[in-house]
């Protein structure tokens, strides 16, 4: 019995018995004019190819037979335009469904007015209506309730009916949701590319920052010292720029972003790593402008990670760093000894974040121990720009 009465108390019944009979206010104009009752079903047909049309139902749809408590629209029905053919014959299909659902929903008005005339044939009175013929006796004022059983079942079927109606004819259309699952996996991509950039941004900056202060607090060298905290505080300032670019993009998403690093400026992270005590020997070979902007970006990113990893796991060690343009191609290395089980990096996300990136690009990340040396060796085709302009081509750079 619960089940049966808890859809009598909700809202959305009465705001669907309210969706029912709004069509059936335009039809009954017409009525006044025709007697020609299959005169809207055909008026429905040019009005729903208007693309406007889909619109102004999806809308009204999603208010009265979908509403939500939370504010947000039923996302099983579109509210836009019709985009194709095919949306505006699906809704003329829905016109010729919602005023046939309406038609039903006028005819069930006359099942109160049936209670009624059962009520006043109690007092002597000869029924009309849907109980004409009935014979007047006090009696029928007991049969009164029965005509509003029907009237709220149809109340709350005739709602059921129109929300799936609603949800099959008014919903995306498989280009739609083609496009939105397009729409979905983007913004992940973004997302794990910001977290990416922080890590990668934010570790190198509270790397250098332990390492400079370790080494300030031994050294006992002035001198030292103060170039160790003029290290922390550019670095600590790039950490800074990098995270407000990211936070600009999560508060605003049609704002454009500030340019990221490219390898142009791969001078600033072996200078960063030299200041923290490490010898860097590095080499470039061929001209970096070659590189398109996606690659060389990218290719930033896993240097810095590459040498925040050689410094939070072996120490300020001797690095050997290779950057290389040539046959279409970069490649990156970045060389250390391993100073026992502490210079290991491990599998943490920060060489996943690598291979991530050289992935994206069509490349491939080997991170390897070998003959007491750690290994990072990156080649990324130059041409990996038509994958990353697919996963870039939101973010405004």
């Amino acid at each position: 019995m619960h089940r049966i009465l808890t859809p009598l108390t909700s809202a959305v019944t009465y705001s669907r018995w309210l969706h029912m009979f709004i069509p059936a206010a335009a039809a009954s104009l017409w009525f006044f004019i025709s007697d020609q009752l299959w005169m809207p079903l055909l008026f429905a047909v040019p009005v729903g190819l208007i693309p406007a049309m889909r619109l102004e139902e999806g809308l009204q749809a999603q208010l009265l037979l979908t509403p939500s408590e939370r504010g947000q629209p039923d996302a099983s029905i579109a509210a836009a335009s019709s985009a194709s053919w095919s949306d505006r014959w699906r809704t003329v299909l829905w016109l010729e469904v919602r005023l046939l659902i309406s038609a039903a929903a006028i005819m069930a008005l006359w099942l109160p007015v049936a209670s009624v005339e059962l009520v006043l044939s109690a007092t002597g009175r000869p029924p009309g209506g849907l109980v004409e013929g009935l014979s007047p006796h006090w009696w029928n004022a007991l049969l009164a309730p029965l005509p509003i059983v029907p009237l709220l079942a149809l109340v709350v079927l005739g709602g059921r009916l129109s929300t799936a109606a609603a949800r099959w004819l008014l919903g995306p259309s498989p280009t739609d949701r083609v496009s939105v699952l397009e729409e979905l996996t983007e913004q992940l991509l973004e997302r794990n590319r910001m977290a990416r950039e922080l890590h990668d941004s934010i570790g190198h900056a509270l790397t250098v920052a332990v390492v400079q202060a370790g080494a300030a607090r031994t050294a006992n060298d002035p001198a030292f010292t103060e170039r160790a905290l003029t290290a922390i505080e550019e670095t600590g300032r790039d950490a800074l720029e990098d995270l407000e670019r990211v936070l600009r993009v999560l508060r605003e998403s049609g704002t454009p972003v500030s340019r990221r690093p490219t390898l142009g400026e791969a001078q600033r992270l072996l200078d960063s790593a030299r200041s923290s005590g490490a010898k860097v020997d590095a080499r470039v070979s061929g001209d970096l402008g070659l590189v398109p902007a996606p690659v060389s970006r990218e290719g930033y990113r896993i240097l810095q990670e590459s040498l925040t990893n050689v410094l939070r796991h072996a120490g300020p060690v001797p690095i050997r760093v290779s950057i290389t343009v040539a046959d279409g191609r970069l490649e990156l290395e970045v060389i250390n000894p391993l100073s026992g089980a502490a210079g290991l990096p491990g599998s943490g996300s920060g060489l996943r974040g690598m291979r991530e990136r050289a992935a994206l690009l069509g490349g491939k990340a080997r991170m390897e121990s070998r003959e007491g040396e750690w290994q990072v060796r990156v080649g990324l085709p130059l041409d990996g720009i038509r994958w990353s302009d697919a996963i870039h081509r939101s973010s405004g750079r």
